[in-house]
């Protein structure tokens, strides 16, 4: 029997970086920008270093940044999930959760991905580039946005506002 394609985010399972099973759905009703993170990117501190500004101005808010290290491009996330996790918190002193390391693209690919590339209008559908993607899902679990690796976390501002209905 096949089964059914999540409708939102909030029915997808993932892991933390610990392994642990998590469900979504602890973050209904909440707006979410989630990104494939990488700790050797050229783009690794400013993304970081922004991520950790959206973060601190929003997270009272209603903005959950969800953050899923992945190795699949030019090898620049090789660590395991402690050396990630170590990395992220002590360089960066990002308060925001990191997962489990995943993949974002081919036939291994989470879930998670699967359903955010598909996009609520399946426009979303191409592969992911590089790190540093990043989605911006509402506040009832769907993916509305879909910005470039290049795309800095701080312009996306207005999005997020907009979402959390902040003027």
């Amino acid at each position: 029997m096949a089964t059914k394609d999540p409708e939102s985010v909030y029915e997808i399972s993932i892991e933390d970086a610990k392994g642990n099973s998590l469900e979504l759905s602890q973050y209904k009703g909440k707006v979410l920008l989630i990104v494939n993170v990488a700790s050797k990117c050229g783009m690794t501190n400013s993304n970081y270093t922004e991520l950790n500004e959206l973060y601190s101005k929003y997270k009272d808010k209603g903005l959950e940044i969800l953050a899923f290290p992945c190795n699949q491009f030019g090898d620049e996330e090789p660590g395991t999930n402690d050396q990630i996790t170590d990395f992220v918190c002590t360089r960066f002193k990002s308060e925001f959760p990191l997962f489990n390391k995943i993949e974002v693209n081919g036939e291994n690919a989470s879930p998670l991905y699967n359903f955010l590339k598909k996009g609520k209008w399946g426009i979303f559908g191409d592969d992911i580039q590089w790190n540093f993607a990043k989605f911006l899902v509402d506040n009832k679990g769907q993916a509305v946005e879909r910005y470039y690796p290049t795309t800095s976390p701080l312009t996306l501002e207005h999005d997020i506002k907009k979402l959390l209905n902040i003027s």
